[in-house]
């Protein structure tokens, strides 16, 4: 890789080690910043923003006043009645200042700045683990094909280091960007939220065609990764007959198929919401069973006994 390569930056939300759910073996996984799709259930708001946010966790505050002491903007003061910092977020332009000045890490950053080396240097760290557990590396995000040049030089670096590699994504996005990335994948988690048109667009704020339609495309790659199809399973969203059925039909149609997962809805993003000061658009909706869920892959299964069909995050489905 040239060094212009090796310099390239990229907004990372964070990096995780030793993930057992996103991929073989043990996982590192690079949280990439931004994502095209708003799904009323992410569960991790603070990825969807392509730019650096700020978040505060008011249970931590001190109120000791020294993030009100360094904000240039005179965003913030103390409320004098619970004693804890309150932020005008029309007038925060989030240099940060508070946050890194804050005692209690009550003020959050969700997002830096890292070169494709730096990154690696980070990888390099597990090389021993993906060794003994057949694991590797998994971008996630956010939507990694948004900074398709930095995570295609990721990705390539990976495997000319023999390092297993797997992308999370939705899809939806330029075909030419989810190009880049193709050479350098070994597996591909493709999340299939809706297969209708207009329910997708409702709860995810886009339509499916674009993701129906580079699915397709990846599926018939030289490339060739192996595909394992995502559905975030919401109970009265997607979880109907008729959409589990429509599902199936469509992955008769990927001939790289490696299986299906179901990835059942919780809450553990709520605090995220609150933090950036957002809505949780679900907070009707309560966590599903492990019988439940049991019953969506036994309905699935029924109709395809050839396809590999399983839960996914750890859900114990009995």
């Amino acid at each position: 890789m040239t060094e212009n390569q090796l310099n390239l930056t990229g907004n990372i939300l964070r990096i995780e080690r030793s993930s057992i759910h996103d991929g073989s073996g043990l996982r590192t996984v690079v949280f990439l910043k931004g994502c095209p799709l708003s799904c009323s259930w992410c569960s991790t708001p603070e990825s969807r923003n392509f730019e650096f946010e700020k978040g505060f966790a008011a249970e931590l505050c001190l109120g000791c006043g020294k993030c009100a002491a360094v904000c240039k903007n005179n965003a913030i003061y103390i409320d004098p009645d619970n004693k804890a910092a309150v932020t005008d977020r029309n007038m925060c332009s989030c240099c940060f200042n508070c946050a890194n000045v804050c005692p209690s890490n009550a003020v959050k950053i969700y997002g830096k700045t890292m070169t494709v080396s730096e990154v690696m240097d980070e990888i390099k760290k597990d090389e021993i683990f993906f060794y003994h557990s057949g694991g590797g590396i998994t971008l996630g995000g956010g939507e990694p094909i948004n900074q398709s040049d930095f995570s295609a030089a990721l990705l390539r670096e990976s495997r000319l280091l023999g390092i297993n590699t797997a992308l999370e994504s939705c899809l939806y996005g330029n075909y030419q960007n989810i190009e880049k990335l193709l050479p350098w994948l070994d597996t591909l988690y493709a999340d299939l939220k809706h297969m209708d048109y207009g329910m997708h667009k409702k709860w995810t704020g886009e339509d499916n065609s674009l993701i129906l339609e580079n699915l397709a495309k990846v599926n018939q790659s030289e490339y060739s990764p192996q595909i394992v199809i995502r559905v975030p399973l919401v109970p009265g969203f997607n979880d109907s007959d008729e959409n589990m059925l429509a599902t199936l039909q469509f992955c008769k149609g990927l001939n790289n198929l490696k299986g299906l997962e179901l990835l059942p809805y919780h809450r553990l993003g709520i605090d995220s919401y609150r933090y950036l000061g957002l809505d949780y658009r679900c907070g009707e909706i309560p966590p599903p069973t492990a019988e439940w869920l049991s019953n969506r892959i036994s309905f699935l299964k029924e109709h395809n006994s050839e396809l590999v069909i399983s839960s996914g995050s750890g859900f114990n489905a009995k």
